[in-house]
């Protein structure tokens, strides 16, 4: 099994997804995820927080009838990225009997994304895709994106 972190490294850059599931760890450096821990550690202040089950990490849970998770993100930037990382928690839960939904908490711009999984194949087919990266004896080639600069593997890739 893999992270939610993975997930969402998938669909940003499957060379960072390589550094990062190689314990190749670059996070602690940057600015946009200390910003996003103090976002989270401020936000929802009510709610039972940073629910770990095995490899993955949800930001909180609502129990009101029914199960739903919820993952804490400062913008919409990487937003495919969010769902799917939502959506493998969704899945995770399903294949251990856990049916649940999902809701993309944004607070700075004060929106919600629902998440439901309709189905489990496509998720299937990235956890093999990310599996293939993840085994690759070196890490893929940089790709420029719009993004690089204000990552945190910036330099792992470009200097």
């Amino acid at each position: 099994m893999f992270t939610g972190t993975q997930v969402n490294y998938y669909f940003i850059c499957h060379r960072k997804l390589w550094l990062f599931s190689h314990n190749i760890g670059m996070e602690k450096e940057s600015e946009d995820v200390a910003i996003g821990k103090l976002l989270h550690e401020t936000s929802y202040k009510r709610m039972e927080k940073d629910v770990i089950m095995e490899r993955i990490a949800i930001d909180f849970i609502e129990k009101d009838g029914k199960i739903v998770i919820h993952e804490i993100k400062k913008s919409k930037k990487m937003e495919k990225a969010h769902y799917y990382q939502l959506l493998y928690y969704i899945y995770f839960l399903k294949k251990k009997g856990i049916e649940t939904e999902g809701v993309i908490n944004y607070p700075l711009m004060r929106k919600t994304e629902k998440i439901e999984l309709n189905s489990s194949e496509e998720m299937e087919k990235i956890l093999e895709e990310i599996k293939k990266i993840v085994e690759l004896s070196s890490p893929p080639p940089a790709e420029k994106k719009r993004y690089c600069r204000k990552c945190s593997y910036f330099e792992m890739c470009w200097i």
